[in-house]
């Protein structure tokens, strides 16, 4: 039986670091008893950054779970706190649900429009342009994940059928796809530039995601907590967060087009001209089969987007209501009336909601035993841009060794504290949530930590087919990295006050 549970914790989870887990568990415990609250808090906070790095090795739920639990146990926090930080991030909670369930049922307009970019487009530049590009615009509006998530279903279906054509054989396995053995020697450079060109425009996506994100009230979940805690709707928040975000889009697009056109860190390579061939017949053959059906399912589609972005700028109701909107809208006219078709749109979304209220009992013992009070008398010793600068310098380094959603809760809430406390004018508050807004969203693209999107391309089935490691992920995203946490920081001293 000891055996047996041993096996079972933490499931598919290295040994190490289900050891690690429980050490840190029972350390917790001595460290209350010995050091005190305070003490033990820290180790918290840290232990469940841990976690978050280690997202790869096990999926944080679980592991950060039962630091929580455990911190409310050693009466660092109560369940009322917990319960009441919850309340708090409801509208994040909300757009979290519905609208990332609305753009699941928005996915096939999403793959029309990549997949006739990819074949219609032959500069390789241009096609990393319009990929990123595209990309932020609908980051913007949709949520980040999801987008790349259709970028990823796009390169994985032109791969597989290249692959197959390739092989000459239809009978493969997923697995057989990462594997060179199914294909002719001599086409193996053939597939390994093919890979090239996927791994550097699904990067160039990955990074547009952020570059749209940092720029509106639905781009990132952050954005909404950050905008519930200052009252913006989604029009006031893009103009406050304009003289940073769109320098650093701007820079972001241009980093794009040198680093593709001189073909440095592992972009620029083009898509083979037989593969490129083979990719352009497939879609025409899928164009002169769409029947009357899926074109009014795009049709559909294509309406529900214009009145989402409409329903945002015009800021009709509470953002995750207009999700629920256009997941009603779209289920109503595209046909969608199974309970378990309807539960697939939910499914992917629930892991991360759940993770989000673990995140909010952490937030709890943070304000429960003041952790950040001396940091933030620090911060608020500070003047003008000095403090912004270091906000948004702090937040960018937390963010990309943990996530960004939970550095951001952290500080918006620490900030609106001192608000409410009489230590900082309303002016200095919005000027501390815009470094926060952009701090987080901006250098957190140096790891896959930090981005969710990025996290989530790194363990999808592609990655290992287009050779998509961690360490090559970081290096083809060092150049925007620089770029935007440079051109942000810049912006945040010169251009924001």
């Amino acid at each position: 039986m000891i055996t047996t549970a041993a096996a079972s914790f933490l499931g598919h989870a290295p040994r190490w670091y289900s050891v690690t887990l429980l050490a840190l568990l029972a350390l917790n415990v001595l460290l209350w008893l010995v050091a005190g609250p305070v003490i033990t808090a820290w180790a918290i906070v840290l232990e469940f950054i841990f976690t978050l790095a280690m997202a790869l090795k096990s999926y944080p739920l679980a592991p950060g779970g039962l630091i929580a639990i455990e911190a409310v146990l050693l009466g660092l926090t109560t369940p009322q706190q917990v319960y009441e930080e919850t309340v708090r991030g409801f509208p994040v909670i909300l757009l979290l649900i519905f609208m990332v369930t609305a753009i699941y049922f928005m996915r096939e307009l999403l793959l029309y429009l990549f997949s006739r970019v990819l074949t219609v487009v032959r500069s390789q530049t241009l096609l990393a342009f319009f990929f990123c590009l595209m990309a932020a615009v609908l980051s913007a509006f949709l949520d980040a994940l999801t987008v790349l998530a259709v970028v990823i279903s796009v390169a994985l279906g032109f791969y597989t059928l290249y692959y197959k054509v390739a092989a000459a054989s239809e009978d493969l396995d997923p697995d057989d796809l990462a594997s060179n053995v199914h294909l002719p020697v001599a086409r193996h450079g053939e597939l390994e530039q093919f890979r090239a060109a996927l791994r550097g425009l699904t990067m160039h996506a990955a990074v547009g995601t952020a570059l749209g994100g940092v720029t509106t009230l639905v781009g990132e979940p952050q954005n909404l907590l950050i905008g519930h805690e200052m009252g913006w709707d989604f029009r006031e928040f893009f103009v406050r967060c304009a003289p940073v975000s769109m320098p650093v889009l701007a820079a972001g697009l241009l980093t794009c087009v040198i680093v593709d056109r001189l073909r440095l860190f592992g972009f620029g390579t083009p898509i083979p001209p037989e593969v490129r061939e083979l990719l352009i017949v497939f879609e025409q053959r899928e164009a002169a089969h769409r029947t009357q059906r899926d074109r009014w399912r795009l049709t559909v589609q294509a309406v529900a987007a214009v009145l989402l972005v409409v329903a945002l700028a015009l800021h009709v109701a509470e953002v995750g209501l207009i999700g629920l909107l256009i997941v009603v809208v779209l289920t109503a006219f595209i046909g969608v009336s199974e309970e378990h078709a309807l539960a697939e749109g939910f499914k992917g979304v629930m892991p991360f909601t759940a993770l989000l209220v673990v995140f909010f009992a952490i937030v709890a013992v943070i304000h429960a035993q003041d952790l950040f009070g001396p940091v933030l008398a620090w911060v608020l010793a500070m003047d003008g841009a000095v403090q912004t600068a270091w906000l948004y310098l702090a937040n960018g380094a937390l963010s990309a060794m943990s996530d960004n959603v939970f550095v951001a809760t952290i500080y918006i809430s620490e900030v609106r504290r001192a608000f409410d406390a009489g230590l900082v004018t309303r002016e200095e508050l919005e000027l501390m949530a815009v470094a926060i807004n952009t701090g987080t969203n901006i250098p957190s693209v140096a790891t896959p930590n930090g981005q969710a999107a990025f996290l989530f391309l790194l363990t999808s089935a592609l990655a290992p087919m287009i050779r998509l490691s961690y360490g090559r992920m970081v290096w083809m995203a060092l150049p925007y990295f620089v770029v935007m946490t440079l051109s942000g920081l810049f912006a945040v001293i010169f251009l924001l006050h």
